[in-house]
């Protein structure tokens, strides 16, 4: 997702997810389907985020550009600059079209994981009411959290994880999403301190945590890079994320030929890099951005997911 590229990139029950293997009977009759089946491995699963995509079939669907079938689709249910009014920075990056298209692929022929959903979190620096402390961060964290539980409220959302897209955009208002620097106010662009204590950070994220499992059936994953993490939380006890959900977008390629098998691309020698102390082995490591975000673009413009689906079975 990340920053204006996808703009970042939720969400319901464990139970309702099946595996890819599962898809594969929708996906027989036709020539696209049986190349997807040819070349996803067992358990991962094709899918994009958030701008709108130009996928393919007409139910069911297919992965744009490098086949397979479209296995899930995860949008921007919210931004903390849109939420404050803030003139720049607002953009809500959502397609009503992908997120239907990857429900029909996982309702009606037991594919993928259908629509998940992130918010664009503003850190405590942007917070209208910040003043240094774990209190003030932990509450403006549950404040976003209750938030995101009312826009998914709106949404079709089928995949049991929220995302919290923490990173750093490098687009006013904030050009750090205020968690590296306090600004004067949410939409100022003017930064007053040029930094952010790693557990004022970290009490916002668990004030969010916390209130989403405490008022929903939903889990919590976090959407980061690891050295943005590291930028942020440092490597302390404050940067450890041991049993939380992970979305990595690093590393990432241009080259959309180079589809990842697993959890590394095409060759083996390039693979998804998570972070908070987590590596691909962990049953908490879901998704990689593997293409399309971050920073590096490729020629589609679209944002590429590689699925764990089976891990939450």
């Amino acid at each position: 997702m990340r920053a204006v590229s996808k703009a970042l990139g939720a969400i319901l029950t464990a139970s309702a997810l099946t595996g890819l293997g599962t898809a594969a009977a929708f996906a027989a009759t036709t020539t696209d389907a049986a190349t997807a089946t040819a070349t996803s491995n067992a358990g991962f699963a094709y899918g994009t985020d958030s701008w709108p995509t130009s996928v393919t079939g007409t139910s069911p669907y297919f992965e744009p550009v490098i086949g397979g079938h479209y296995s899930g689709y995860i949008g921007m249910a919210g931004n903390w600059a849109r939420t404050e009014g803030c003139k720049t920075g607002n953009f809500l990056a959502w397609s009503p079209t992908n997120s239907a298209q990857a429900n029909v692929n996982f309702t009606k022929y037991g594919g993928g994981i259908g629509t998940g959903v992130y918010w664009y979190m503003g850190g405590p620096g942007v917070d209208p009411h910040y003043n240094g402390t774990t209190t003030e961060a932990r509450v403006w964290g549950e404040l976003q959290a209750e938030r995101t539980l009312t826009a998914v409220k709106t949404l079709k959302v089928t995949y049991p994880v929220l995302w919290e897209d923490i990173e750093l955009p490098g687009i006013e208002p904030a050009t750090d999403n205020g968690w590296n620097s306090v600004y004067s106010s949410p939409c100022s662009e003017h930064v007053v301190k040029s930094s952010v204590p790693a557990d004022v950070d970290r009490a916002e994220v668990n004030g969010y945590a916390n209130y989403i499992t405490a008022h929903s059936k939903y889990k919590v994953g976090v959407y980061s890079s690891a050295p943005v993490w590291t930028s942020i939380f440092g490597t302390g006890t404050d940067s450890l994320l041991p049993n939380t959900y992970e979305w990595t977008y690093l590393p990432e390629t241009s080259n959309t030929s180079a589809k990842p098998s697993g959890w590394c691309l095409a060759g083996g020698k390039t693979c998804a890099q998570f972070f908070g102390g987590q590596t691909s082995s962990s049953k908490y490591a879901l998704m990689w951005q593997w293409s399309g975000g971050g920073g590096i673009t490729n020629r589609y413009g679209f944002d590429f997911d590689q699925i764990d689906v089976a891990r939450l079975k």
